[in-house]
Formats: structure tokens, sequence, C-alpha cells
């Protein structure tokens, strides 16, 4: 592939991207819509023709990967195929040409799909209520830790109450337990709050170790944060137990629902003793997902923690829908402006509305189907620490490529690139040395996911063969292999002339 120049080096002095007529109307200087000081007498900008204009960005377009181009299995992140009719009528007039503060007559038809959504969502996972007003998964976990940390503080009671149990150092419930397999957001979020996080260690069969879970808790515990499926793709076989433990202290259970994409009509968070739990519109309902967004992160929760939902909350009165700021006291306020990212809940709207309750749950046994299909076939070639029926995702290592032929799971990852693929998640989660997350998704054909096993086999074979060649991958793109600890570190992102 020919390099590809920077637009500052095509730039040649008075060449121009457009073409446009004088301006034939009066128009105020520039000198009086800008202040001053906020004026530059020169741009260092490029200076181009439309057409490498247009022929530069698309030749850069052309080196992008994404899910419409390949296989995309990035475990945890739920990588799946966006039906195109989603995005169609997300785009219809009715939803892009209408604005948050019209007068809500005007836009019943918002406020009934909204309303209605809730109503899904609630059925689908089996709580009572939602807010949609989350943009993100760790924006929905931020919520949900500021409801509970609500809740808790209403039941301790009275300030004086407070002071009391300060003094004494008992009531306070200011800390939240996570397992040791936990999303990386979710301690992250827990700080935000002012909680405390304690860590809580998997057992040999990646469960939350029950032994260790009993002797954290107390009359300190606010709740407990846990992904099931976990992100080792292994759904917690005493997940009831671990619920009972977090009540019987009087602490919360909350899910992160992250990994829903593997339950969808087959199990209910709110029916196993979920108090609380966020979920990724941008993951299981294949809204648009990557480059840091869009996202939405609805929050569900129980009737004990209904009464701080945020606010404004979705009624319906006769046939009239309203958003209703009052008869909500113990509300936690506003969390994202207006409503929340409308457009992606319009997507995974029609997404439910498409497949149904049937087709869900079969989006979820496919997805279920698919990875334990890659990891019937890889088992064999790489080091599994967990060797159980996964769910949507599982997590194998090159342990064995490292010990053997000091090949790592990054050498792994870049070597894929030269297949054709893009790399799964590695080194997360943390408790698996060298760990290769692999999630396929219910969206991909068996001959896909027959070539991705392909190409891992045959690097495996490469490791013992011809390791440099795995070690100095990819051979193939336009750039070689990057030093991703330098570019975190030194994120120089500006181009200057001589450099």
């Amino acid at each position: 592939m020919a390099e590809e120049k920077l637009i500052f080096e095509l730039s040649k002095e008075g060449r121009e991207a457009f073409s446009l007529p004088e301006i034939d109307v009066p128009v105020e200087p520039i000198e009086k819509l800008i202040p001053p000081e906020l004026l530059r007498q020169e741009l260092n900008l490029p200076e181009v023709s439309e057409v490498d204009l247009v022929r530069h960005f698309t030749n850069l377009s052309r080196r992008n990967f994404g899910v419409d181009n390949g296989f995309y299995p990035l475990g945890s992140c739920t990588m799946k195929y966006n039906p195109k009719v989603n995005e169609e009528i997300a785009q219809m007039p009715g939803f892009t040409a209408i604005h948050p503060l019209q007068p809500e007559e005007e836009v019943q038809g918002i406020l009934e799909l909204l309303y209605n959504f809730e109503q899904y969502m609630c059925s689908i996972f089996g709580f009572d209520a939602f807010t949609l007003q989350p943009c993100a998964g760790a924006h929905g976990e931020l919520t949900a830790l500021m409801m509970i940390k609500a809740y808790h503080e209403k039941k301790a009671g009275s300030r004086e109450q407070k002071e009391k149990n300060r003094e004494q150092g008992s009531g306070i419930r200011n800390k939240i337990i996570v397992p040791d397999s936990s999303h990386g957001t979710n301690p992250a979020s827990v700080s935000m709050v002012g909680f405390q996080t304690i860590v809580v260690k998997s057992n040999e069969r990646g469960n939350v170790d029950l032994d260790t879970l009993k002797s954290v808790v107390g009359d300190d515990t606010a709740g407990l944060m846990i992904t099931n499926p976990n992100t080792l793709g292994l759904f917690d076989e005493h997940i009831m137990d671990v619920a009972d433990i977090i009540h019987q202290a009087g602490g919360l259970l909350y899910y992160d629902g992250a990994n829903a994409n593997a339950a969808l009509g087959i199990s209910r968070p709110a029916d196993l003793g979920f108090d609380v739990a966020h979920f990724n519109l941008h993951k299981t309902f294949a809204t648009p997902h990557g480059g840091g967004g869009p996202g939405s992160g609805p929050v569900g929760v129980t009737k004990k923690l209904e009464p701080f939902l945020p606010v404004p909350r979705i009624i319906k009165e006769a046939a009239h829908y309203a958003l209703c700021l009052t008869n909500f006291s113990d509300s936690i306020g506003k969390i994202h402006s207006f409503h929340g990212n409308i457009n992606v809940i319009v997507k995974a709207y029609a997404y439910i509305r498409s497949l149904g309750a049937k087709g869900l749950k079969e989006a979820s046994e496919n997805a279920v189907l698919n990875a334990n299909y890659i990891l019937a076939r890889l088992k064999p070639y790489y080091y599994l620490k967990y060797d159980r029926t996964c769910q949507h995702e599982f997590v194998i290592s090159a342990k064995w490529q490292k010990e053997k032929y000091g090949v790592k799971a990054l050498d792994i990852a870049k070597r894929l690139i030269d297949y054709g693929f893009h790399p799964p998640t590695i080194y997360f989660p943390l408790i698996v040395e060298e760990a290769m997350m692999v999630e396929p998704t219910e969206t991909e054909s068996k001959e896909t996911l027959d070539a991705f096993c392909d190409a891992m086999i045959a690097i495996a074979k490469e490791c013992e063969t011809n390791p440099d060649l795995v070690k100095t991958a990819p051979h193939s793109t336009p750039v070689k292999r990057l030093d991703e600890t330098k570019a975190a570190r030194e994120p120089h992102l500006r181009w200057n002339p001589g450099n």
C-alpha cells in the first residue's frame, strides 16, 4: 500500500478546496462577530484542492477497521453488527427535527416511544422502573451508585442520627464490594461517589469466592457490584447465594449489564435478586459502538430504589405523556441534559421491536453457541484457566506461548491483524495471565468463525516454528508495530513542520 502523505505535505500555496460566489448581502465585519483578542492573523492550515482533499480522507477511511468490513471479536465490548434499518429509522425527520424544549403537545410521539421503551426494558430485565438519562455504561454505574448512596442515607435517618453513628463508628455504609473479575469502571465509579472499594477474589471456577465474600460484609456494606456473566464469560453458579449474603448484611446488589447479550430471554437480573442495574444499549441492542460513542446506559431499579430515580420522569395520564419533575422528593436529581441520548434509544427501540421476545432470546442463544464453538476449537492450542462452558465470550491465554517461545498475547494480537481480523481484547481481565478475551456475538456466520479459528491456530503454530515472525507483526499494515506505552504517555498529536 502506497504511503499516504499528511495533508500538510499535500499543501500547495494558493490552492482551495471550495469555490463560492462573493457575498452579495450586507454582513457584519468579522471584528464585530468575534472579540479582537480571539482573532488570529495567521493560521497554519493546509491549502489543497477539493479533489486532493476528498481523495486524502477517502484513502484514510479505507484504512479504518470496523464491524461493517470485518470480524471484530473484541471481548467485553459486544461489537455486534448494527442493522442498517435501525439507522434509517433513527434518521427519520420525526426524530431528528424535534427539540427537547418544544411544548409537550408537539412531541407526544417521542415521549410515547421513550415511555414504551422503559416498559420493554422492565419486561426484559424484570425491574419495576427505568431511567433513560445515562449516556453510557459508566454513567449508568455512577447513577446507580448515587441512588444506592441516597437510599442508605435516607434509611440512616436524621442528620443527628448519622452524626451519632459516625461517632460510634457504626451504621455508616461506605463500602462497595467488587469481584476481582469486575470491569475496570466499577471501582472508578465507586470512588467518584465517595464509597470505598473492597475487592473479593474469584474461586477456582471463576465464581465469587463465598467465604471471602462473607468475611468482608458487615454493617458498613453499601452493596456489591457484579457482572453476570462476568468478564471471564462465566455465569456465577452461586449468584443467589451472593444475593442472600449481601441482602442479609443490609446491602444492595448492583448488576453491571455490560454482558447482557448472553442472557436476553434466558435470565432476568431482578429475578436473581438484583436491586439495580445498568444496561449498555450500544452493546446489547446493536446501536453503533466504538470511537468513544455514542452510548446509552439506562438504569433499572426495583420498588425500593424507584423513589431515587433521576428526574424528570416520563408519566402517562390517559393518552397524554409528560415529563414530570414533581412528586419525586427523594430523586437524586438530573444527571444528563434533557433525557439522554435519544437517537441511540430510538435505534435500540427499533431493534427490540423488530426482533421481539423470541428474536432477542435467539440472539443470546446464538451468541453463546458461537462463543462455545470457537472455544472448543481453540482449547487445544491456548491455555484455558477456567475450563467451563462459557456464555457470550471467553478468556484464553498465551501463557503456553510465552513460557515456551517468548511470544506474548500482544504479539498474537498484532499477528492476527495480518490475517485480516481485528484483535480481541488482551490483558483483561487481570486475573488471567496473558489474557485474550474473545466475543463473536450472534451475527457472525460459521464460515467467519472458522476463518478466525484457523487464523488463531495458524498463529499458535507460528509461535512454535517461527516466533520472530509473530513478535515483529503486523507486517501487512501501512504503519508497522506501534509503541502503545509511548503513545499513551506521550500523546503528541499536533503536527509541526520539520518534525
